[in-house]
């Protein structure tokens, strides 16, 4: 097993990840590709906190460098230092990333934000939010997507798809880093790879 191979093999997965994530997180912010609803404040609030733009995207994408640039790194003792670094690299983005799978998952749970026709007429709310603890989730009940928004259209489906990336994205950034940890302790604790630490005779 080679520390500084795993630490490169992890850094390059996480850079399309990152990049997949903040281009998720972008179109979050532009149901249909319209730039109104912005404008206007009509996009839920989860989507403008933008946590695969800076969480799961922006840091996520430092520490990749990091993990990228720091696996080069030659002679026992700067390499111990760099996996040092590294360990730190990875608790941001794993702090990040788990940030971002959870803002995904609660903004798919509680559904879009969208103009509505209610009891008090059309407003701008959030009509698929579960309301008791016995009501089903509106994932489960494909029926009521198409009436529950009348604008923007086909939001519902635009939310589930771009939030479940995001979760399925921020996820597997969070086991690549928490893998990853692990990964720079080893390298602190034995060096650069275990191959190359021999035991002498005795």
């Amino acid at each position: 097993m080679c520390v500084a191979r795993c630490s490169h093999c992890v850094g390059v997965s996480l850079v399309p990840l990152a990049i997949l994530s903040m281009v998720a997180n972008a179109l979050l912010l532009f149901p249909n590709l319209d730039t109104r609803y912005l404008q206007e404040g009509h996009v839920t609030r989860l989507a403008t906190w933008g946590t695969g733009l800076w969480a799961s995207g922006f840091l996520v994408l430092l520490a990749a460098r990091g993990f990228v640039s720091s696996s080069s790194k030659t002679g026992c003792c700067t390499f111990r230092a760099e996996m040092l670094c590294q360990v730190g690299y990875s608790c941001v983005a794993l702090a990040a990333a788990g940030a971002c799978f959870l803002v995904s998952g609660t903004g798919l749970a509680r559904g879009p934000y969208c103009l509505h026709n209610s009891t008090q007429g059309l407003n701008w709310e959030m009509p698929l939010e579960r309301q008791s603890a016995s009501e089903k989730y509106y994932l489960f009940e494909r029926e009521r997507w198409a009436l529950a928004c009348l604008e923007p259209q086909g939001v519902v489906l635009w939310n589930v798809v771009l939030f479940s990336l995001l979760m399925a994205t921020s996820g597997i950034q969070v086991l690549l880093c928490a893998a990853h940890t692990l990964n720079a302790l080893l390298g602190v604790l034995c060096g650069p790879g275990f191959r190359k630490n021999k035991v002498g005779p005795v």
